[in-house]
């Protein structure tokens, strides 16, 4: 299933609490559940302002479905096409 990379700009995003992290966790997780399509939350990377996200899933049309059921911003779904690491340059 393809990979992609979700940017979305939440202003203060960095400075929010345990609680509400796991709140919008939680949301997303139940929007997951609730696609009734294959889809897959990998992880996500929280800065100042943005959270960074890589999803699983048939199309970026899904990943942007799953947006905005959830009332998240998705400002730019980039398909991923190679991963590489540190092991690439062994």
């Amino acid at each position: 299933m393809p990979q992609f990379v979700i940017e979305r700009t939440i202003p203060g995003l960095g400075d929010l609490d345990a609680a509400t992290l796991k709140a919008i966790s939680a949301k997303s997780n139940a929007v997951v559940a609730s696609l009734g399509e294959p889809y897959h939350w990998i992880t996500s990377y929280v800065t100042g302002d943005k959270m960074y996200c890589v999803h699983e899933a048939e199309s970026a049309d899904v990943v942007y479905r799953h947006a905005k059921e959830g009332g998240f911003p998705a400002d730019r779904v980039t398909e991923v096409k190679t991963l590489i690491g540190p092991q690439t340059g062994r």
